[in-house]
């Protein structure tokens, strides 16, 4: 419950009563409203402009990188990242800086290996870890300081917020891609393979590549999973042949740091039917019939049209004849 909800009541009773009733108040009363009243003017300060939202929990792959998501208010007035300073340091002890601007102050295994990702002046305080360690598992918690000018560098105010630390979960291996797709290829259809794999390091994603398939085949995707989890997508379309049945489809992850990791999927190629063994012999043998035909009635005009000239023909002789044997 709100603090001011709670002190407001008692406020407004006090001060609504009686001066001779206010005196007759025990001392300890009077203590208690005033502390409560205090405590509802000053609360604002630490309990809401004084706060960063920091990821809990995290994977991180040894020898690969990892990134912290980090966003922070401050009771100031939007300063610029020049009045800003920003630390990460190990939760039981402020002094033992795994990221500072000023290297000689970090931590020696940790000088190089780490940086901001984002502007403190637009509360951006993201925290990028690369070459991870098997001892790099924290808890580590992120501290801002304000400078009094860009040129005085000594801060006047200070908050760490270790109540919103980070702690890693250490991979020793990287994770194995998901293979998404149809359980049965048809063949000379298109084919839709789909590889994924979730990492914590959007500052160096990692490459997906295929065992076959050309660039042109290959569509790649980049997207937030949510609570500093991403995830890589590789999306291969392929043709299959009849000679790709039982064949192996191989993806493989290679992350940040060289470690890879593999998924191989086997392919099971339905065949089209194909009824060429049937449809060609019938095509043959019904033209082949189609000429025959022709030919059959080209030959039988041609044979009656020969009868009729010899019908014509042995009717001009007899009428000759007939008129000789007239005479």
């Amino acid at each position: 419950m709100d603090l001011h909800v709670i002190v407001l009541p008692y406020f407004f009773l006090f001060i609504s009563t009686p001066p001779k009733a206010q005196r007759s108040m025990d001392k300890d009363s009077k203590m208690m409203i005033l502390c409560l009243v205090l405590a509802a003017i000053i609360s604002p300060v630490f309990t809401e402009e004084w706060r960063a939202d920091v990821v809990k929990k995290l994977d991180a792959l040894v020898t690969s990188c990892v990134v912290v998501p980090c966003s922070f208010t401050h009771p100031k007035e939007n300063l610029p990242t020049s009045r800003l300073r920003g630390i990460w340091h190990r939760s039981t002890d402020r002094d033992q800086r795994i990221y500072y601007e000023d290297r000689t102050q970090v931590l020696e295994n940790f000088r190089g290996r780490t940086k901001l990702l984002g502007q403190l002046g637009q509360d951006n305080c993201s925290l990028e870890i690369t070459n991870i360690k098997d001892h790099d598992n924290g808890p580590f918690c992120f501290r801002i300081e304000l400078a009094r000018t860009e040129t005085d560098t000594s801060t006047v105010d200070k908050f760490s917020f270790v109540e919103s630390c980070v702690t890693f979960t250490m991979l020793p291996d990287p994770p194995n891609p998901t293979l998404s797709h149809q359980k049965t290829a048809i063949q000379d259809r298109p084919y839709t393979i789909t590889c994924s794999v979730r990492h914590t390091c959007p500052s160096h994603v990692p490459k997906l590549t295929w065992s076959r398939g050309t660039a042109d085949e290959v569509i790649e995707d980049h997207k937030e999973m949510g609570l500093g989890y991403w995830e890589a997508q590789s999306i291969l379309t392929i043709i299959p042949e009849e000679k790709d049945d039982h064949s192996d489809v191989t993806c493989t992850a290679q992350f940040n740091g060289q470690k890879t990791s593999s998924t191989t999927l086997t392919l099971y190629v339905k065949r089209t039917e194909n009824y060429n063994h049937i449809i060609i012999p019938t095509v043959a043998a019904f033209g082949t019939a189609v000429i025959f035909a022709v030919f059959c009635i080209f030959m039988v005009k041609r044979y009656k049209k020969r009868i009729a000239e010899l019908q014509n023909q042995e009717g001009s002789v007899w009428n000759r004849l007939s008129r000789l044997s007239r005479r």
